[in-house]
């Protein structure tokens, strides 16, 4: 199944790339895009499962190609079988979805993606609490694996957190 996932992988990795190719060029000539192409990421998803028999139950990805604000770029796939995401615990997945569930902690994390790592630079921010709430807060992103430290005073969303984080943020619009 490790095998099988890694192909899907990388042949929607590829798709993206010639997606993304597409893209450019319709931007470059001002055409319009066609109004089928709404549903490209899920039909070619369908089309890779119709193609092996062990997706049966259907399969969930993230994907997410960006560009930071600090002109780092990320890009991102991960996915699993439906069936294998159903049959799993989500009891210990609790933690990571608690540590979103503060105003402060999502604040945090957006401040972090934008460019602001160091935790002098964050305390300056009113809106993120005193220092010793900014610690704590830390603490707390660091515990459910959001953020990371990547030197003294200074933290990270790892590039494998950022498309999930943001998935969650779209996933959470109403």
């Amino acid at each position: 199944m490790d095998e099988e996932l890694r192909r899907l992988r990388e042949e929607l990795d590829a798709l993206g790339r010639r997606v993304g190719a597409l893209e450019e060029t319709r931007r470059e000539t001002g055409a319009p895009a066609a109004p089928d192409d709404a549903l490209w990421a899920l039909d070619g998803l369908r089309s890779r499962l119709d193609d092996d028999p062990s997706t049966a139950d259907g399969a969930v990805m993230l994907v997410g190609s960006l560009t930071l604000p600090t002109g780092r770029p990320v890009s991102w796939q991960q996915g699993a079988s439906a069936a294998g995401l159903l049959e799993t615990e989500w009891a210990e997945r609790a933690s990571a979805f608690a540590a979103l569930g503060h105003p402060v902690r999502i604040e945090l994390l957006r401040h972090i993606l934008s460019g602001t790592h160091a935790t002098s630079e964050l305390a300056a921010i009113g809106a993120l609490g005193t220092t010793g709430q900014l610690h704590h807060h830390l603490r707390q992103l660091v515990s459910a694996g959001w953020v990371r430290q990547s030197g003294r005073g200074s933290y990270e969303v790892a590039a494998g957190r950022i498309v999930p984080l943001l998935a969650c943020v779209l996933g959470a619009e109403r």
